[in-house]
C-alpha cells in the first residue's frame, strides 16, 4: 500500500461513522504477517480485523466506503471530479457549486473527508 493510500485508510478506520462492511477488503497492516482478507457473512472474519486497514482501490471495499457516507449525512451523496480544479468532490443530494462535504486528489480522499465531517 502507498504511503499517501495507507494515510487515507488509518483516517477512514478512526471516523466515528466508520465500521467493517460485508465486502470489504481488509489489508494486513504494518507489522502483522497475513493475507488479505474479503469479508463475507458466510466467513468469521479474522480475528486481528481491528488491526487491519481498508483496501480503497478495491471496487466493493468504495463502494461500501460510499454507503457508509450517505448513511453519516442522512441524505444521497454524489461523488464527482472537477476538471476545473482537479479535485474530486462529494455533495449532498440538492446543494448547489460549492457545497462540498469532501474534496481529495482521490476520489477515496474525498469521501474520508466527507465521512470525517459528517454531522
Amino acid at each position: 500500500m502507498q504511503p499517501e493510500q495507507e494515510q487515507i485508510a488509518r483516517r477512514a478506520v478512526a471516523c466515528k461513522g466508520w465500521r467493517w462492511m460485508s465486502g470489504m477488503l481488509a489489508l494486513p497492516s504494518e507489522g502483522i504477517i497475513s493475507t488479505p482478507v474479503r469479508l463475507t457473512e458466510e466467513s468469521d472474519w479474522p480475528h486481528d480485523v481491528g488491526l487491519r486497514l481498508p483496501d480503497l482501490t478495491d471496487p466493493a471495499t468504495m463502494g461500501c466506503l460510499l454507503a457508509l457516507v450517505r448513511e453519516a449525512w442522512g441524505t444521497a451523496i454524489i461523488v464527482s471530479y472537477s476538471y476545473d480544479d482537479g479535485l474530486w468532490e462529494t455533495m449532498w443530494e440538492g446543494a448547489t457549486c460549492g457545497g462540498w462535504c469532501g474534496r481529495g486528489d482521490t476520489e477515496a480522499a474525498a469521501l474520508v473527508t466527507a465521512l470525517e465531517s459528517a454531522p
